[in-house]
């Protein structure tokens, strides 16, 4: 009991600083972990000097991508619904939920694992895949796919746990598996001379070791949460709840898939070393954008607990604080990595081509590192509180609608510098957005 008081206490008396920190820190702490994991596999990946391979890899990054979407699907929107529940003091409903996310997860992952190997070879083309990039996209795709269930399945305890105070746990499941992941990548890329399947497969087992251990850490040590089937069950008004904030927030992810997937094809034309450039310049940039995003994300159950419990000071000053964090973190992280942006790239492959290239592409990224703050604070509290359609709407925003017309319209008006600056040109229109949609709601910070 003292135990289950504790944790109440961090999300309802804490000092505002030290509970958003106690949440938020182990799980910057393992993106960072699975940042390192994600730079080491393109680090080796680049290692091996054939652009053909590095693209191969890049152009499936959509793929990832929409797995991750799927996983928040259940997790995101599991752990919308449960932080409120726990804020209202319903921990058995909280719990049927977790349980309901859990295996509705691992149903989804099942299908689609079936539909993305039946449909392997237009997809490919889809996304891009042409003549001596083919063999290797399809190699890293089919690996991938067979690991679905895996890897949607690692999002759903790795959100839910910070629900009950337990971000540390998670941080330990993330940790191991990129791990895990990381000491198998040159083994099966170079040692058993496995390439772009030999990274593909790492990352699955990396996954698997992760769900392991978060089905452990639950059995042994969550009061809220459960893995029994028994307890899977949830009304229609529950399965709505979810999936009203878990459906935009997948299509948030699948706003990503797409958007990488365009932005790979517009850059395809101009050869595959800008689009093995554009795939490390993106690697790189997520060093300051994963840490906002873990920074946002993880303040999400303090933000939902004290929404649901309707302490609005309480509420203001997280978000104010949260708002903070983002902005240190964008100038201070964007000024250190645009400084350095050349010397970044050519860790990863010295070439000088695509070195000057992706160090443009970079310093382009990085401007809209502080409209990505705005953006993710406004698109948490709407997440948090359960706002279905000012979440699609941001949903649709950055990585879509928006995207997708800066994108054609640079391109067709500047051609390729177009194409590499439509990304922050989104970035300043989808923050304006949240902003204009919080004022709307009546939810300004």
């Amino acid at each position: 009991m003292e135990d289950k008081a504790g944790r109440s206490a961090l999300f309802e008396t804490t000092p505002v600083p030290r509970a958003f920190m106690t949440l938020a820190l182990p799980v910057v702490l393992s993106k960072i972990v699975s940042l390192v994991y994600n730079m080491a596999d393109t680090f080796f990946i680049a290692r091996t000097g054939d652009a053909d391979l590095v693209a191969g890899v890049s152009i499936c990054a959509p793929v990832f991508l929409l797995m991750v979407s799927l996983g928040d699907l259940f997790g995101l929107g599991g752990s919308s619904v449960m932080s409120r529940l726990f804020g209202q003091h319903k921990d058995e409903e909280g719990k049927r939920v977790s349980g309901f996310t859990f295996y509705g997860a691992i149903v989804t992952g099942i299908l689609v694992a079936a539909f993305m190997l039946a449909l392997r070879t237009p997809i490919l083309h889809m996304l891009g895949a042409r003549d001596g990039v083919l063999r290797y996209a399809s190699q890293y795709y089919t690996w991938i796919a067979l690991g679905a269930p895996f890897i949607i399945l690692t999002l759903i305890p790795a959100n839910q746990l910070r629900t009950e105070g337990l971000a540390d746990i998670a941080m330990i499941g993330s940790v191991v598996g990129s791990l895990v992941n990381i000491i198998l990548d040159p083994l099966f890329i170079f040692t058993l001379g496995m390439g772009a399947g030999g990274a593909a497969i790492a990352t699955v087992l990396g996954n698997v070791a992760t769900d392991l251990v978060f089905m452990v850490c639950i059995h042994k040590k969550s009061r809220k949460l459960t893995i029994d089937p028994r307890l899977a069950k949830v009304d229609l008004a529950t399965v709505g709840a979810v999936l009203a904030i878990g459906l935009p927030s997948s299509i948030n992810n699948l706003m990503n898939s797409f958007g990488t997937g365009l932005l790979n094809r517009n850059l395809v034309g101009y050869g595959a070393d800008k689009v093995a450039a554009m795939g490390i310049a993106s690697k790189v940039n997520m060093l300051v954008a994963m840490v906002m995003i873990a920074f946002a994300f993880g303040a999400q159950a303090l933000i939902g607990y004290n929404y649901g419990a309707k302490n609005k000071a309480r509420l203001r000053e997280i978000l104010k604080f949260d708002l903070l964090v983002q902005m240190v973190i964008a100038f201070v992280g964007g000024a250190v990595l645009m400084a350095f942006a050349p010397w970044m790239i050519r860790l990863f492959m010295d070439d000088v081509v695509i070195v000057e290239v992706g160090a443009l592409m970079l310093r382009r990224m990085l401007i809209g590192l502080p409209f990505v703050g705005v953006f993710l604070v406004c698109s948490t509290l709407f997440m948090s509180a359960g706002k279905s359609l000012p979440t699609l709407l941001l949903s649709l925003s950055r990585q879509g609608i928006v995207f997708v017309f800066v994108l054609l319209a640079l391109s067709r008006m500047m051609g390729y510098e177009g194409v590499i600056t439509a990304q922050p040109v989104t970035d300043v229109l989808s923050a304006l957005l949240g902003v204009i949609l919080l004022k709307a709601a009546k939810m300004e910070i």
